[in-house]
């Protein structure tokens, strides 16, 4: 099945790292996350939301939290991805672990579980071609 994989080096603490993608204020900060809930413990909610408007929500991103180590790592099982103008995606898997080394963090994101078909494709590329800007974005946003 295939996957999007970045690592990166971000001169910050792996806790750090966790929080950017567990806070919401953080996550308004560096991600442009409009609303979210996320329950930070193992079976809690994870949901975030863009593009919020008076007709609703442009795009939305939801799952269960499956591992929960503010230290070094979050796993987002049964993620799924909304979109107005697209079918449900999921079920996917968004992994992050961050890692002390030299001062610095090693972070590792994965996001897996795409599917077959055309709507599943034009996600699939549109994340392959999003997470290493966003990721560069993220680290600029947690070196300043």
């Amino acid at each position: 099945m295939k996957k999007v994989e970045v690592n990166i080096s971000i001169k910050t603490s792996p806790e750090r790292v966790i929080s950017a993608f567990t806070d919401l204020d953080m996550l308004k900060d560096w991600w442009v996350v409009e609303r979210a809930l996320v329950q930070k413990r193992e079976g809690g909610i994870y949901t975030l939301a863009w593009n919020i408007s008076e007709t609703g929500f442009g795009y939305v991103s939801s799952g269960l939290i499956e591992k929960y180590d503010p230290q070094k790592e979050l796993v987002i099982g049964n993620l799924v991805y909304m979109n107005p103008e697209r079918p449900f995606l999921g079920p996917m898997t968004l992994s992050l672990r961050a890692v002390e080394k030299n001062g610095e963090s090693d972070v590792y994101l994965c996001q897996s579980g795409y599917q077959e078909g055309e709507h599943w494709n034009w996600y699939y590329q549109a994340v392959k071609d999003a997470w290493p800007v966003v990721m560069e974005s993220f680290k600029k946003y947690l070196e300043q």
